[in-house]
């Protein structure tokens, strides 16, 4: 595995973390723009 694939890995990884704890604490607003950026990262995981 390259440093850029674990690079965007984490983009992924953390976006979902962030994702989550918006949901959590009511921000669904940016709940959604933040999974919107880890459909835009994970885009780039697909090979």
């Amino acid at each position: 595995m390259d440093i850029g694939r674990i690079g965007w890995l984490l983009t992924v990884a953390l976006c979902a973390v962030v994702a989550v704890a918006c949901l959590i604490s009511g921000y669904q607003g940016y709940a959604a723009v933040t999974g919107a950026v880890l459909l835009a990262a994970a885009i780039n995981l697909a090979d």
